[in-house]
């Protein structure tokens, strides 16, 4: 053997051995760069999803809200009176009396941003027969008209215009003349004393189904949109937790797969000098 060969030998040894060192950890090297520029990708991406759910929650809980407001408003505008005149019968009633009585009823009146008016109405007075008791009582066009003035029949919106207000008063006591004696449907109620019958009713169940219906839904709505965030964040957070795992569990397992690799290489390294010995 020549003698410049062992240490060529050597040379090429060390030189193996120290490739053999460093391929591992460039490729080390490699991946932590892949992971480093993936998450400002990711960070990015949470950030944004983040404040879209932050967003959606937000509207949710105003959908409720909202929803709450229209149940308090309708229920007290709408609900009680219907629920008031729920207890009304329809029956049929005869005119027997009607009269515009002389004195005339105080109201107020807008004529501008600042500016209220006084002026008068006229009280419009119609007495009518019930059909299924003999009793007499005093008509009104709706459940309104009981509250603002038990007296007359209705009460006009308030203007300077007296002949205007008398002339709708007369119209109607004229329609009720021609009725005289011809059986009309009323509403009165059976439970109260009071000698109050009314023409129509301002709410049916209609008007009861949607004012029950939107706010239920929006309700419902805000609700689901609540419910929907939440559970996509529980499902990613679920899914971020797996794949921190796996992540783990590839990066435990590399570390290994190089030490069999370098204790092969270290193997095929002491079985070349034992032959070449």
């Amino acid at each position: 053997m020549p003698p410049f060969s062992i240490p060529v030998q050597i040379t090429l040894q060390g030189s193996r051995r120290r490739q053999g060192r460093t391929a591992f950890p460039a490729s080390g090297k490699k991946r932590e760069t892949d992971y480093s520029d993936g998450d400002p990708l990711d960070v990015h991406k949470r950030l944004s999803s983040s404040a879209g759910e932050d967003r959606a929650v937000l509207l949710g809980f105003a959908m409720m809200g909202f929803s709450v407001l229209m149940f308090f408003l309708l229920g007290t505008t709408i609900l009680k009176p219907f629920m008031l005149s729920a207890q009304r019968e329809e029956s049929t009633c005869t005119a027997i009396h009607t009269d515009i009585m002389d004195h005339w009823l105080d109201c107020t009146f807008t004529c501008g941003v600042h500016c209220r008016g006084q002026g008068k109405y006229p009280c419009l007075q119609v007495l009518v027969n019930l059909t299924h008791s003999g009793q007499k009582a005093v008509l009104h066009y709706n459940e309104e008209a009981v509250q603002i003035n038990p007296k007359c029949f209705y009460t006009p919106k308030c203007h300077q215009d007296r002949n205007d207000l008398l002339n709708s008063a007369l119209d109607i006591k004229e329609f009720f003349n021609h009725k005289n004696g011809t059986p009309f449907s009323c509403f009165y109620s059976p439970d109260s004393q009071s000698e109050d019958v009314i023409l129509i009713k301002k709410y049916d169940q209609m008007a009861i189904f949607h004012c029950l219906f939107w706010p239920s839904l929006t309700l419902l709505g805000g609700a689901l949109i609540v419910g929907m965030v939440r559970l996509t964040q529980h499902l990613s957070l679920l899914c971020e937790k797996y794949s921190t795992v796996v992540r783990d569990e590839v990066g435990g397992k590399l570390p290994y797969i190089e030490q069999r690799q370098f204790k092969l290489w270290s193997m095929r390294r002491s079985k070349g000098r034992a032959e070449k010995s």
